[in-house]
């Protein structure tokens, strides 16, 4: 049975579906910057917040200090990503799964692109924290790359797994 509608035409469902991850992204931000006044929060458990901050920084607030020369890097460094990983996921032949990888991998960096270019800081919402130990405040956006790049890790060990398998020769008896 053949492929029907849409799907026929995978690289035409990447980019939708990088679309719809770009504007869930950019969505959120918009509402919890307009819902949440910035540097305040909202406590939802006893180790998450909402709350309203702006990274002008890399991950992890990387460089936030540093003046406004990162902007134009990071700015340059996210079209290059974003560009590079369009280019792998839509012009070659790719892995299904790595495809989709691809599209987080643009959807994030896209994300926080379109952040960095509007008004040269990311907006971040997410708040993880133990007690007075807070991890770095995050969004949809990093959540996107983060699950790439473990997806990515796993497909490594799975493959390197597959790899020392497949040379283990097996025993025999004398």
């Amino acid at each position: 049975m053949s492929s029907i509608g849409l799907f026929r035409y995978p690289r035409l469902v990447w980019l939708l579906f990088v679309a719809l991850l770009v504007a869930a992204d950019q969505f959120a931000k918009t509402y919890f910057a307009n819902t949440i006044a910035l540097g305040s929060g909202i406590e939802v458990t006893s180790w998450f917040n909402l709350v309203h901050v702006l990274n002008t920084g890399a991950a992890f607030s990387i460089l936030a200090d540093a003046g406004g020369w990162p902007r134009y890097v990071f700015i340059a460094i996210g079209v290059v990503v974003v560009i590079g990983v369009t280019f792998a996921s839509l012009m070659r032949r790719t892995d299904p799964f790595e495809r989709k990888v691809g599209a987080l991998v643009v959807a994030g960096g896209g994300g926080n692109l379109i952040d960095r270019i509007q008004s040269g800081a990311v907006v971040d919402y997410l708040d993880l924290h133990w007690r007075a130990l807070h991890w770095p405040a995050f969004n949809l956006a990093d959540i996107f790359v983060v699950a790439a790049v473990l997806a990515w890790l796993l497909l490594s060990l799975k493959l390197q797994l597959q790899a020392t398998s497949k040379n283990q020769l097996p025993e025999t008896g004398a």
